[in-house]
């Protein structure tokens, strides 16, 4: 049968895929619009998973914050490279992404990929643009903070979209929220937990097995110093103090006045407001890792 050029801009206004795709689907659909979206949507998984084994290590880190700061998204979207992540397609569609995944109000990955968008899920959304660009994509990851009494989430993305931060920073009174001090000080975190890539918060948050690994390191440069076992195990203990320094984010010297930790500037910055300031929760997130 004849496809008209009006028929295929409607489908192709509708799905954003390639003209000819566009056409292909409707010359096997017998023009029919919405056989023909079902049909590329399905041409779409197909081809997303054909390509779900090339790696796709390239993309970017994007964030989504509500207006009142007590609701926020971080997302990590991937593709095979760097040129189509700088392309305006995939740019507008990593957008639109963050944009779903905060509407939905999903906190696990899966749940999110579940969730409506358009015409049928978030993740057959993905898979639509796997046909578009022509690339593997992942929705690779996903975190979202939503704070419970006084406090406010932020953000920041570093390099591009390389690096992206999500903070929660809590207080015990509602107008501290809005104080301006309290918002540049959460701001700096921000930019610190990019810059310095703590691994926890406190000690008790460090994963076990990188203390473990940091500790058979120490024993392995000492194995030979003929020191007593007790004493070698008083001097790990010591090592530590300065393992932790550098990575529990409350002990670590802020990256703007390194003299300074962030829990002494946390209560500094507490006692200009007249308010108890913590860091509830946060994440950083490198692309690719």
């Amino acid at each position: 049968m004849s496809i008209s050029a009006s028929q295929v801009k409607e489908l192709r206004d509708r799905t954003n895929a390639g003209m000819m795709e566009c056409k292909k689907a409707l010359l096997e659909t017998d023009g029919e619009i919405e056989a023909a979206i079902k049909h590329l949507r399905e041409a779409g998984a197909i081809k997303a998973a054909k390509k779900a084994d090339r790696a796709a290590k390239e993309g970017v880190v994007i964030d989504h914050i509500d207006a009142d700061a007590k609701h926020g998204v971080l997302v990590e979207v991937n593709c095979e490279t760097d040129f189509v992540a700088k392309n305006n397609i995939f740019q507008s569609f990593v957008t639109e992404l963050i944009g779903a995944v905060a509407a939905s109000g999903a906190t696990e990955l899966e749940v999110a990929q579940a969730d409506s968008h358009g015409e049928g899920t978030i993740d057959d959304f993905v898979k639509s643009k796997v046909l578009e660009l022509g690339e593997n994509l992942q929705f690779r990851r996903l975190t979202r903070y939503d704070v419970e009494g006084s406090g406010v989430v932020a953000s920041y993305i570093h390099l591009g979209g390389k690096v992206g931060v999500l903070l929660e920073v809590g207080c015990e009174n509602d107008a501290t929220a809005a104080d301006a001090g309290f918002r540049e000080l959460v701001k700096d975190l921000t930019l610190h937990i990019a810059a310095a890539a703590p691994a926890g918060l406190a000690r008790e948050d460090i994963p076990a097995d990188l203390v473990e690994s940091e500790k058979d390191l120490f024993r392995k440069q000492m194995e030979n110093s003929g020191k007593p076992p007790e004493i070698i195990e008083k001097i790990i203990v010591g090592k530590l103090g300065k393992f932790y320094a550098e990575k529990c984010l409350l002990e670590q010297g802020f990256v703007k006045d390194p003299d300074t930790t962030i829990k002494n500037l946390l209560e500094a910055k507490g006692k200009d407001v007249g308010d108890t300031l913590s860091v509830r929760r946060f994440v950083r997130y490198a692309l690719g890792e």
